[in-house]
């Protein structure tokens, strides 16, 4: 090859691999506006859960996705600054579980976003419908109300002197209200008397836990709350502390020494999250996608914890259980 040759056909190549890598398409980002602390193992886990999911679709962080994302803690001038960031940003989709969803929904109505963690999002006015959410919205349930029914159902098997059961609730949860009355009324019909336990601090719990051990054959239920899940160590030493049965919703109050719970497993549902925001990245719009409602509940049992509040798990629960820990 001649000189000149060789040296214009360098220069065509230096000019063809600029020009082919300034035309490439930056990788999305997506949003996660996080409800939890980010000290938190479970909560790690759960966004652990989300981020394996999406590798196993073929979208991993450093290669062809970005992620941002935000922990609140649960606090509402917090939750409320980093959604403001996060739409600012224009990630292509964001997550948003629990109550983060809310505040993140009142500050786009643009971007998709995938909500998880949420009771009732027809009921709170969140879709136009489960099957056809519509707007930018869609995601996946957690628990109905009328669960509530089935935490009191299975407080009176394990505890059938029960008398009087304190519902744990933040108070400026929105799912509070539906959570009392659901709980409240199944309480009544099996002659229990329910009382509010509203909380937002760990002297709150602690306060609450005393008033309902100032009786005996107290008790008491904690329904799905992001605050509550961030302080259950409080609540868990609060029952062992005062001899209280307390019923959870979420396997982690059981691992870390509680009673009982029955629900579902967050770390699944986040993993499940994945499949929607693969979707709505590859051009599908969220206002499209059906919310899908849980299929798969757990009960566990902690026998260790029966045991020192001198209790006997009937055996028609133990033969129920998903897990059982000894």
């Amino acid at each position: 090859m001649k000189r000149r040759e060789f040296i214009s056909g360098l220069g065509g190549a230096a000019i063809v691999w600029p020009l082919s890598a300034a035309y490439a398409e930056p990788a999305p980002t997506v949003g996660l506006l996080l409800p939890w602390s980010e000290s938190d193992p479970a909560a790690i886990g759960y966004v652990k859960a989300l981020r394996e999911g999406l590798a196993r679709l073929g979208w991993r962080e450093g290669e062809n996705l970005k992620f941002e994302q935000r922990w609140t803690s649960d606090e509402i001038e917090r939750t409320r600054a980093y959604a403001k960031e996060l739409v600012e940003l224009r990630p292509a989709v964001i997550v948003a579980p629990g109550p983060a969803f809310a505040t993140i929904r009142g500050a786009t109505r643009t971007i998709p976003i995938v909500f998880a963690l949420v009771s009732d999002p027809v009921g709170q006015g969140f879709v136009s419908s489960l099957s056809h959410p519509g707007g930018n919205t869609t995601g996946f349930m957690l628990l109905e109300f009328s669960a509530g029914g089935k935490f009191v159902e299975l407080l009176k098997a394990i505890a059938p002197d029960t008398k009087r059961v304190a519902v744990f609730e933040d108070p400026t949860n929105p799912t509070t209200p539906q959570w009392w009355r659901s709980i409240e009324g199944a309480a009544r019909d099996f002659d229990i008397e329910p009382q509010q336990a509203l909380v937002r601090s760990d002297r709150d719990i602690d306060a609450e836990i005393a008033a309902i051990a100032r009786a005996p054959h107290g008790s008491f239920i904690v329904p799905p709350q992001a605050f509550l899940l961030i302080h259950r160590a409080r609540l868990i030493t609060g029952a062992e502390r005062e001899r209280l049965p307390a019923v959870y919703w979420n396997p982690l109050y059981v691992k870390d020494g509680g009673l009982l719970s029955y629900g579902i497993n967050p770390a699944t549902q986040l993993a499940n999250v994945a499949t929607y925001v693969d979707r709505i990245l590859k051009g599908a719009k969220a206002g499209d996608l059906p919310v899908q409602a849980p299929t798969k509940f757990e009960l566990l049992v902690n026998l260790k914890t029966a045991k020192a509040l001198g209790l006997t798990i009937p055996e028609k629960v133990i033969a129920t259980a998903d897990e059982v820990i000894e």
